[in-house]
């Protein structure tokens, strides 16, 4: 009978040491299969950011070789650019997890959906710089001039700005153009397309400028189709060695006071495309903007 009981009591000995094993062994299993989903999460975030690093360090490479070719966009570029960058110093700094990645890469996404339409932008621009080029007519220098792309005109502003007091200087801003259809009423309404248009709208401001010379004020508006062509009067004028193909002149009575200044460009058979608008104060290019007919 106590040989009984013994047997009894030593099987329940190594019972509870079996169980006691088992629950040792599954519990190490568990801890090393959670370490190893740790390591692996830990392997893919510093995966991924490194693939968002190397993205937008392409997304800067491409605004880097747009900037190398002296583009017409250089503002636009050089502010997404540092988007660009900002982003990569701030993903650098930061304690990375899944779920600042999944912020980071959608900031990406953004701003390589923005890269894209500049880049497009760009090539639109490059084609019709180089159709341009082809005219090899009497006004090509002018018409080269008036786009405000190539350095000869840079390289001319930048003499007659060298003869002129930086502080007396007026500043032309808001450059802005607006195509309109006109009512048998008279009414002006707003369009995009080329085919409804009968005149562009042109207005631009005059800055305050109190040790400027006040008196009369006259600019030269240039504006140029998608088919290079000058729109408006066509009239030319010379500043010294320099000629001046515009469309209108606008003159102004300045006092020292900020003056709005809007001029009617009317027309017929617009063509469809992008259109340079040019501002210039005698032989120098103050003010330029572009804008699209459908």
């Amino acid at each position: 009978m106590e040989n009984q009981k013994n047997n009894n009591l030593l099987k329940a000995i190594i019972l509870v040491l079996v169980l006691a094993l088992l629950g040792s062994l599954y519990y190490n299993f568990k801890l090393s299969n959670r370490t190893n989903i740790l390591e692996a999460d830990v392997k893919n975030v510093s995966t991924e950011k490194e693939n968002i690093l190397k993205d937008l360090e392409e997304l800067k490479s491409s605004y880097d070789a747009a900037l190398a070719e002296n583009t017409t966009m250089s503002d636009e570029i050089i502010a997404e650019r540092e988007k660009v960058v900002q982003l990569m110093e701030e993903i650098k700094r930061a304690k990375s997890d899944v779920s600042s990645l999944s912020k980071y890469r959608q900031m990406y996404n953004n701003l390589d959906v923005k890269n894209k339409e500049l880049m497009r932008e760009i090539e639109v621009l490059k084609q019709q710089n180089a159709e341009l080029t082809t005219n090899l007519d009497s006004t090509k220098v002018v018409l080269e001039e008036a786009k405000g792309y190539n350095q000869v005109l840079v390289g001319q502003n930048e003499e007659l700005s060298k003869t002129v007091e930086k502080g007396s200087k007026l500043s032309v801003l808001n450059l802005k153009t607006g195509a309109y259809k006109l009512r048998n009423s008279g009414k002006e309404i707003a369009t995009e397309k080329a085919s409804r248009t009968d005149i562009l709208k042109i207005s631009f401001t005059i800055a305050e400028n109190n040790i400027a010379k006040s008196g009369d004020k006259t600019y030269y508006v240039q504006v140029i189709d998608s088919k290079s062509n000058v729109l408006g009067d066509k009239s030319t004028i010379s500043f010294g060695d320099k000629s001046l193909t515009y469309s209108f002149a606008s003159t102004v009575q300045y006092e020292n006071k900020t003056v709005q200044v809007t001029e009617n460009l009317p027309g017929k058979g617009f063509e469809k495309g992008t259109y340079f608008v040019n501002v210039f104060d005698k032989g120098e290019l103050v003010s330029k903007s572009t804008f699209t007919l459908k």
